[in-house]
């Protein structure tokens, strides 16, 4: 229960920040515009790239304790300074989310999908979250645990999107104030500095003990 605790952790860490992909799953929940296409295509492209940096990098550094141990390094690194800003944004404030819902003819499903695939893959941040760090976290990990570590993640993903884009409406006024903002910025920082902790552990046990 702990990995898939963990998997949960560090993919809602990672995925609650604001960018264009959330603005437009949100935007699209406003306007009650093709919500599904757009919440299941996100969910579908975090799942892949989950599934191929856990059964697919992790895979690879097994065999490489060095190199897993490197990674583990570069990840706890990141964390922690993704965890200290969040912290900063946490402390100084200023991070808010607004989305314009002026009336406008709708556009096909075909280029929302489209937009919502570019906005994503084309991200190089989306490959660095899902197959460097989710991927490179469960490199120390036996083929039993990583299922429930990548079920974890890959649950985080799918409730965020899910309600983002189908409760939008409720959360909008929370999104617009800046104290809410606040709030989440400091628990993504206790959780990104818990989890830089333990990949920072993992590099000491590699190469100290």
């Amino acid at each position: 229960m702990s990995h898939f605790i963990n998997g949960f952790l560090i993919s809602a860490g990672l995925i609650m920040a604001i960018g264009a992909q959330n603005a437009l799953v949100l935007k699209q929940g406003l306007l009650r515009q093709h919500v599904w296409p757009v919440v299941l295509l996100c969910w579908l492209c975090d799942g892949v790239l989950m599934t191929l940096g856990v059964f697919g990098l992790s895979a690879l550094l097994s065999g490489s304790p060095k190199l897993s141990g490197i990674l583990a390094l570069a990840g706890g690194l990141f964390l922690l300074a993704y965890g200290t800003m969040s912290a900063k944004r946490a402390w100084q404030g200023g991070n808010y989310l607004t989305v314009n819902t002026e009336n406008h003819l709708p556009p096909s499903v075909l280029k929302i999908a489209a937009t919502t695939l570019a906005l994503t893959l084309l991200n190089p941040h989306v490959y660095i979250d899902t197959i460097v760090l989710i991927g490179g976290s469960t490199a120390h990990l036996d083929q039993t645990a990583k299922p429930f570590f990548l079920a974890g993640a890959i649950s985080a993903s799918g409730l965020w999107f899910g309600g983002l884009g189908f409760g939008s409406r409720l959360m909008l006024p929370l999104f617009r104030r800046e104290q809410v903002w606040q709030l989440l910025d400091g628990v993504i920082a206790l959780v990104m500095f818990y989890l830089a902790f333990g990949l920072l552990k993992q590099t000491v046990n590699i190469f100290i003990m």
